[in-house]
C-alpha cells in the first residue's frame, strides 16, 4: 500500500503539470499484484482526485474561463463515453498498439504549435469542428487508457486555442478529470475495480494534484511547452515498450 500512495502521490504532481502520471500508478498496482485490466480501471478512478486537487490550484484561470470549458466539456464527456464502452466490450490489445504514437504526435503537436499555428488555416480558431473532433477523441482515449491524456489534450488546446499556455493546462486538467469522472461513474458497476488500491490513490494523487498545480502555475509558458513536450516523448517510449 505504501508503494501506491507514493505512486498515486507523484502521479497526481506530474498529471497537474504535463501528464503521463498513470505510468507510474498503473505498473504499480500490476507490480503487486493486480491483473492488467484490473489496475487499468482502478488506476482510472484513484486518479480523479487528483485533477480536483490540481483544479483547486488553478482556480483563478478556470473561474475566467467557465464559458469556453462549458463548451468544450460536452464533446470531452462523449468521447469518454465511448471510451469507456469500447474499454468494457473489447480487448486492449490493438488500442494499445497505437498509443505511443497517438503520445508522441500530441507532444510534436505541442511543441511546434507556434510555427503550426502559423501555417494552417484553422489554427487559433476555438470554435473549429476540428477542435471538437479532437477533444472528442481524447476524451475516449482517456477513457480506453488514459495515460499521457493531459498531453494529447494540451496538443490540441494549443493548436487550436490562442491563450497563454498556463490558462491552456488548467483546462486541460478539467477536461480530463471530467472524462476520467463519467468512466468511473462506468467501471463502478461493470469493471472489476479494486476499492481498496482507489481509496489509496484518490487520497495521494489529491495531494500531489494540489501541490503540483500550485507549483506549475510558477514556470514560464515557454519553459512549460518544453517540460510537457520532453516528458511526454518519455512515455511515448515507454508506452512503445510496454506495448511492443
Amino acid at each position: 500500500m505504501l508503494a501506491v500512495a507514493a505512486a498515486g502521490g507523484v502521479a497526481g504532481a506530474v498529471n497537474s503539470v504535463a501528464g503521463g502520471g498513470s505510468l507510474i500508478t498503473f505498473p504499480t498496482l500490476v507490480a503487486v499484484g493486480v491483473p492488467p485490466l484490473a489496475a487499468n480501471v482502478t488506476n482510472t478512478v484513484g486518479l480523479v482526485p487528483g485533477a480536483a486537487g490540481a483544479m483547486i490550484a488553478y482556480r483563478e484561470e478556470l473561474d475566467e474561463q467557465r464559458g469556453r470549458l462549458a463548451r468544450m466539456v460536452v464533446p470531452t464527456l462523449l468521447g469518454s463515453a465511448a471510451g469507456a464502452a469500447l474499454l468494457i466490450a473489447t480487448p486492449g490489445a490493438t488500442f494499445d498498439v497505437i498509443v505511443p504514437g497517438l503520445v508522441a504526435a500530441s507532444c510534436l503537436l505541442l511543441l511546434f504549435e507556434p510555427q503550426l499555428s502559423r501555417a494552417i488555416p484553422h489554427a487559433g480558431n476555438e470554435r473549429s469542428p476540428a477542435l471538437y473532433a479532437g477533444l472528442a477523441l481524447a476524451g475516449a482515449y482517456a477513457a480506453y487508457f488514459g495515460s499521457a491524456v493531459g498531453i494529447l489534450l494540451l496538443g490540441v488546446l494549443a493548436l487550436f486555442v490562442p491563450d497563454t499556455l498556463q490558462r491552456l493546462n488548467a483546462i486541460k486538467i478539467t477536461l480530463a478529470g471530467a472524462a476520467n469522472l463519467l468512466s468511473t461513474l462506468a467501471y463502478a458497476f461493470l469493471a472489476p475495480v479494486r476499492w481498496e488500491f482507489v481509496l489509496v490513490l484518490a487520497v495521494s494523487s489529491l495531494i500531489g494534484g494540489r501541490v503540483g498545480g500550485h507549483y506549475s502555475r510558477r514556470v514560464s509558458g515557454d519553459v512549460l511547452r518544453v517540460v510537457i513536450a520532453s516528458a511526454g516523448l518519455l512515455v511515448a517510449v515507454a508506452l512503445a515498450i510496454r506495448a511492443f
